[in-house]
């Protein structure tokens, strides 16, 4: 015993001095002043279309925030000095602008470090955001025309969040922010950390006894969830952070006026009217296999005094839900518009189990005050519900969604006619962007709430506008019964993006403009008018020179591909330049949609972001390379590293093709799938000649229950699961990877023990590898030090393998 007590002594202290060697790194200079340059400021417009605010965001938090305590529970983070969500994103400052005339509203926070994004009053008057602190989350309102702000003292806001109140997800999904206001313009109705709760649950150092679970035979397939509850001590911190008090606050005077008892709310939302409460709130047992959104649910609605008036439905634990399949029972819960207060909702034909054969897969179902009848049912939709808007007109655009086809229909329904037979109005592959018809815009009516703008026969629709030469963001006018559109507005000369439509025609807008000279500036635009709302300057001197260009071309077997080539500004025509590739593989039923060309980089400013920063430092990018997997939905994945190389083979010819690029000196990098990827053409090809791959999974017998869009469980597919992994495959890759990720990734599959099994495995037969555990960080990595590092990981590792040294020779380690 003395002698491994010693042992362990000796290698904790070697861990330590081993950590010791490696603090944190930086990156050359101009790279790391292009990566902490500030972003773009976002903008949230006013109900009335009037003002808009500004909010300016950091890029990257200090390591020193993304540190604090933090608790890993029921699928979410908790920071326990707030009582709020861990490294929630947040913004530092606000703007204010008078559209009318583009004049400024002077407005300052006191102390002010992390604030939410604006709340609007239903006038547009005021709006509220929270401040967080140290200590806690406050509340504070703002006069818009003034600036003027106050905080609401003796108000602390609970901020922990959990979705599973209306969405209409497999698992839950959804939920409404209990942060609410009335039309009187002073109400709000908000979650407080309920008074008097004491201190948090203490541990027990000394067990209780041992932690069991059981299953009694019956199938609970569920995915690799992290962050899962473990025992009756997280159940009992969930409790202590998760649980709220409902509270009316009067902005204007202050007053606390509480709602019901606590409870961990996953929706509140008042009807129409304002005279009942739609609730839902999270309840024991608990589950270690499922996140919060899985638990327990009850659905009521109240009176203005927390009465129960009405019992939408007791969910039981979701642990039964199949693969792909949804949770029985009412969900997408929701106060229908224009109604005084009619509930709606959706629930499943099929059992929630897309596997079954029935002529329809779910109803659409409503009941009105004083809900004394029975539910009415609206519609049935064929295929699985994905959402629905609610029209002015009384009816309603739905969305359903057929697996197999991988088809999105948009329906119109008649609410006011229920079981009329809906309308197909739109209909495409979801990966279809070419015949992506756009979304309807909505605006705030008078009460608050958003609402389709629509006059006649006619709303408005805004979409990405997907081109063979990259995005062009447009509006449309379309009229529901003829099935026509006619375009109000089409990005041109650059990138334009509707950021808020300030007309009910269409006419006039508020956007976003960039071209690869002029960087992002927020504009209001009047038919071909044009008036400069923002004068931001470059925040990225050091990127001007760089060029952009989309490249088109085609793999063996003709599927069509594409990637944005970068060079750096000081490139010479006719040199060829070590390069790296960055790409993700995506999923296509069709060869037409696997070809079809997204994004704007090549028409947008050149604000690199990290993975783009290695062209600052002389490498061409290869960036967001093709890499479709074409094929059935369901067995797609049976040809995934053939099809993989194919993509992988096709890019670099082109680059090479184009002269800009040495085949001899090419590496490829990921994230996540992209890190999967990359380990991937490592192992089955010899293409390139060093690797990076971040926070990926490599090992799919350690996500049996599907990945990505795979549909079959290892024991349905082993063969496709062992024959994707690289894992299985390390003693192949001899090429030199780098593998990075953050030791406390939040993501479903891609824990920590994915990476340090990989390096194990390729170090163990005798491969070049290094690993490099970033502390702290979740699936996306946050801090600032941390970006630092891993650029300087990064760029060193490609610089060993990729650049010649001063003898012009390659160092040792690449083919």
């Amino acid at each position: 015993m003395l002698r491994r007590t010693l042992a362990l002594a000796v290698a904790l202290t070697a861990t330590i001095l081993v950590a010791d060697d490696f603090p944190y790194h930086q990156p050359p200079k101009t790279v790391m002043d292009v990566l902490n340059a500030p972003p773009t400021p976002g903008v949230s417009v006013s109900p009335q279309r009037d003002y808009a605010v500004f909010t300016q965001g950091v890029r990257y938090p200090s390591i020193n925030e993304v540190a604090q305590p933090m608790l890993r529970l029921a699928g979410i983070r908790i920071d326990t000095n707030t009582n709020g969500m861990h490294n929630a994103p947040t913004f530092v400052s606000y703007s204010i602008k008078k559209l009318s005339d583009g004049s400024d509203v002077k407005i300052s926070v006191p102390g002010a470090t992390k604030l939410s994004p604006p709340m609007w009053g239903p006038d547009g008057k005021q709006f509220a955001f929270t401040n967080t602190t140290t200590r806690g989350i406050e509340l504070w309102i703002a006069t818009t025309a003034t600036g003027q702000v106050r905080k609401i003292d003796g108000v602390a806001i609970n901020g922990v969040t959990l979705g599973g109140g209306g969405g209409g997800g497999g698992r839950g999904g959804g939920g409404g922010r209990a942060d609410e206001w009335l039309s009187d313009n002073r109400t709000m109705i908000v979650r407080l950390v309920p008074a008097g709760r004491g201190a948090p649950p203490a541990t027990n150092v000394i067990p209780k006894g041992p932690h069991v679970q059981e299953s009694l035979g019956h199938a609970g397939p569920a995915p690799t969830f992290e962050d899962l509850l473990s025992n009756p001590h997280d159940e009992d911190l969930f409790d202590y952070y998760a649980t709220a008090q409902l509270a009316y606050v009067d902005t204007v005077t202050g007053k606390v006026t509480p709602l019901g008892k606590p409870g961990i709310f996953t929706q509140v939302r008042p009807s129409p009217d304002e005279k009942h409460l739609l609730v839902s709130t999270l309840h024991k047992p608990y589950s270690y296999q499922l996140p919060g959104t899985s638990f327990p649910q009850e659905v009521e609605v109240w009176d203005r005094t927390a009465k129960v008036e009405y019992k939408l439905a007791s969910l039981p634990l979701a642990e039964r839900v199949p693969l792909s399949g949804v949770r029985t029972g009412p969900r997408s819960y929701e106060w229908l518009p224009g109604k005084t207060a009619t509930l709606a909702w959706v629930e499943a034909l099929d059992g929630g189990n897309p596997k079954e054969n029935v002529p329809f897969r779910d109803h659409i179902l409503a009941d009105a005050a004083p809900f004394k009848a029975p539910p009415q049912e609206l519609a049935k939709v064929k295929e699985r519900f994905r959402g629905m808007q609610v029209l002015p007109d009384g009816k309603a655009l739905v969305e359903d969604y057929e697996r197999n086809s991988r088809v999105i229909r948009t329906l119109e329904v008649d609410l006011d006619h229920p079981g009329s037979e809906p309308k197909v109005v739109f209909s495409r592959n979801e990966r279809d962007e070419y015949k992506n018809p756009g979304n309807p815009v909505s605006k705030t009516g008078p009460d608050g709430r958003r609402q389709v703008i629509q006059t006649g026969d006619y709303i408005l629709l805004s979409g990405p506008g997907a081109t063979p030469s990259g995005d062009r963001p447009f509006i449309d006018r379309f009229n529901l019964s003829t099935g026509k559109a006619d375009r109000v507005f089409q990005s041109t000369g650059g990138y334009e993006m509707v950021e808020s439509v300030l007309s009910d025609d269409g006419s006039r807008l508020l956007t976003r403009r960039e071209s690869p000279t002029d960087p992002p500036n927020y504009f209001i635009r009047s038919g071909s008018d044009l008036k400069q709302l923002t004068h931001y300057t470059t925040p990225t001197p050091q990127t001007a020179g760089i060029t952009k260009q989309l490249v088109n071309y085609k793999r063996a077997d003709g599927v069509p591909l594409s990637f944005t080539l970068y060079l750096p500004a000081d490139y010479k025509k006719g040199t060829r330049l070590p390069a790296l590739m960055w790409a993700y593989p995506y999923e296509f039923s069709d060869v037409d949609t696997a070809g079809q060309v997204t994004g704007h980089e090549a028409q947008s400013f050149t604000i690199l972001n990290y993975h783009q920063l290695a062209v600052l430092h002389g490498y061409a990018l290869i960036d967001n390379a093709g890499m479709p997997i074409v094929g059935d939905p369901d067995t797609v994945n049976n040809t995934y590293v053939e099809q993989l190389t194919m993509d992988a083979q096709a890019a670099i010819d082109k680059a090479v093709e184009m002269g800009v690029v040495d085949r001899d000196r090419v590496g490829v990098f990921g994230h996540s799938y992209g890190a999967f990827m990359t380990a991937n053409l490592l192992a089955h090809t010899k293409l390139f000649h060093a690797g990076v791959a971040e926070s990926g999974a490599y090992n799919r017998t350690l996500t049996p229950f599907g990945f990505q869009s795979e549909r079959r469980t290892f024991w349905q597919a082993g063969d496709v699961y062992t024959k994707m992994s690289p894992f299985w495959f390390a003693d192949q890759i001899k090429t030199p990877i780098l593998l990075i990720h953050g030791e406390a990734d939040d993501n479903t599959g891609t824990f920590p023990i994915q990476s340090e099994r990989m390096y194990a495995a390729i170090r163990g037969n005798g491969g070049t590898v290094r690993l490099v555990m970033l502390p702290n960080e979740a699936h996306g990595y946050r801090g600032k030090e941390t970006m630092e590092h891993v650029l300087y990981e990064e760029l060193s590792w490609f610089d060993k393998y990729l650049k010649p040294n001063s003898s012009g020779d390659m160092p040792s380690g690449t083919r």
